[in-house]
């Protein structure tokens, strides 16, 4: 069988074409010296190009590539959590909210100043020009303590409620009374209640209940004089307010007293000691005593006393008409005490001499005592010596057989 080879004629080797090439499949590249001299450039630099093309084929693999093998599949997982971690934390600080735009805040990103609360303004009819009185002292109460008083933030001092106790028939309605009483007092407050040999079941429940913020503690003294019990319940709560040097002011609040709620406000005007008159009904219970301090503003200059057995002391108040700063106790350099033997109540003394005592060890005069109210012309407080005589106490305060139990009724 014939063959046929067609080859190139060599007179059109040499023909030259019309792009200048010398062999119509062959295409050459530019000359270096064209590209340099010539204008054009590309649109972006060429490392940007190359960061975008590895970006694109890491998100790419990341998340549309198939991985074959196990140890491909978790370098995947990995790069994905690393990559939306990585966007959430871009999110994450980009200003997102609510920007005012009003005529106040036009010109300014940000505003870090605390506008003042809106003041009271009163208007005064008698005057034709109509007076504007402002209240610049407005105190805006906090639930944490914390209060408003002429722009400023002012902590509030910490009232330490110290309150001796003991098992008897009224106690439960005490307590209960006096709980109810601290819960309307804004905070902060420490509630320190002492209790004789033992912690009863009854009172730490009654406590719990309280919703107030309270300290349960017990006298290891076994008297059972009402006078040493209380003495000893009481320097048991100093004990623990200096060891633990609690901060506030100490009050002491026996339960079968009466409070009003305005002596616990003034209580924090205290600075060092405050002390005011007490209303007081005699064991008798046929006369009403007034005991406590004689004030010129806030100055001390008397007392009142109608007990000749009482004229001797020097202070003649009530232990529930006074109350003094915690830092005494644990602070000695402070107050400039000449000192430093622990401030107790003395059982060696005689009944009703126990407070002049106590305060003795606390101020040296009257100079260093502050009147409350101005004037100490208002009774903030009653003692009234309540008492049951041969109650039934059930355990627990509940009467599992009510119908067996019978009461004399006298």
């Amino acid at each position: 069988m014939a063959s046929i080879r067609r080859t190139l004629s060599p007179a059109f080797r040499d023909r030259p074409y019309v792009n200048g090439v010398g062999s119509p499949f062959s295409v050459q590249s530019p000359s270096p010296k064209l590209l340099s001299s010539s204008r054009y450039s590309p649109p972006f630099p060429s490392a940007i190009l190359a960061f975008t093309v590895t970006i694109r084929r890491f998100i790419a693999g990341v998340l549309f590539h198939r991985p074959n093998r196990k140890g491909q599949q978790w370098r995947r997982v990995f790069y994905r959590c690393l990559l939306f971690f990585f966007l959430g934390f871009l999110l994450g600080l980009l200003p997102f909210g609510h920007v005012d735009d009003d005529e106040e805040t036009r010109g300014r990103s940000f505003n870090f100043d605390i506008k003042p609360s809106h003041v009271n303004v009163q208007f005064d009819n008698d005057n034709t020009d109509r007076v504007v009185k402002r209240r610049e002292d407005l105190v805006v109460d906090v639930s944490l303590g914390v209060v408003e008083s002429r722009g400023e933030l002012v902590q509030r001092k910490q009232l330490i409620i110290v309150t001796p106790t003991y098992n008897r028939a009224l106690q439960a309605y005490f307590l209960n009374r006096l709980g109810q009483l601290l819960r309307l007092v804004p905070p902060p407050l420490l509630w320190i209640v002492v209790e004789n040999k033992a912690a009863s079941f009854e009172t730490a429940e009654i406590l719990r209940k309280s919703s107030v913020m309270y300290r349960h503690l017990v006298c290891s003294n076994n008297s059972t004089s009402a006078k040493d019990r209380g003495v000893y319940q009481r320097n048991t709560a100093l004990e623990h307010i200096e060891r633990h040097t609690l901060d506030g002011i100490v009050y002491f609040a026996d339960d079968d007293n009466i409070y009003s709620l305005d002596l616990f406000d003034r209580l924090r005007d205290i600075s060092r000691f405050g002390t005011w008159p007490v209303a007081m009904l005699t064991q008798s219970k046929n006369k009403a005593i007034l005991e406590g301090p004689v004030c010129n503003g806030t100055q001390v200059i008397g007392w009142h006393t109608n007990e000749k057995s009482k004229r001797l002391r020097r202070f003649h108040v009530d232990m529930s008409g006074f109350a003094f700063n915690s830092t005494i106790l644990w602070d000695p350099k402070r107050w400039h005490r000449p000192t430093y033997v622990p401030i107790r109540q003395l059982d060696t003394v005689k009944e009703g001499f126990q407070e002049t005592t106590f305060i003795e060890q606390v101020v040296e005069d009257e100079r260093q005592m502050e009147g409350m109210p101005t004037g100490c012309s208002k009774v903030m407080n009653w003692h009234l010596h309540l008492q049951a005589h041969s109650p039934v106490y059930p355990k627990g305060w509940q009467l599992q057989k009510n119908l067996d139990i019978v009461v004399p009724i006298k």
